[in-house]
């Protein structure tokens, strides 16, 4: 699924809600396995990326997703996110 990624990433210049629901769909996808392998920590990066562009869905989802996460694992959500935002 890094396909996907790459070229969602290249559409996030673009900004708008529609963009936001584009990585809560994201963080869905990582969060069930659809399609590709449970990745908490992308889930919840993709989950946080949607919380900031604007998406209080993926915030409450977020929010969910992190009472199951590792202490670790939120951090390290956490600081991808944060590096997505910084090149993007």
């Amino acid at each position: 699924m890094a396909r996907f990624d790459i070229q969602n990433a290249g559409m996030a210049t673009m900004g708008g809600e529609a963009l936001a629901d584009v990585f809560c769909e994201m963080g869905l996808m990582y969060a069930t396995g659809r399609g590709c392998e449970v990745d908490l920590v992308a889930a919840h990066k993709w989950l946080n990326i949607a919380a900031i562009k604007g998406s209080d869905h993926a915030a409450e989802l977020r929010a969910e997703l992190a009472r199951t996460m590792t202490k670790a694992d939120l951090a390290a959500a956490l600081r991808a996110a944060r590096e997505w935002m910084t090149m993007h």
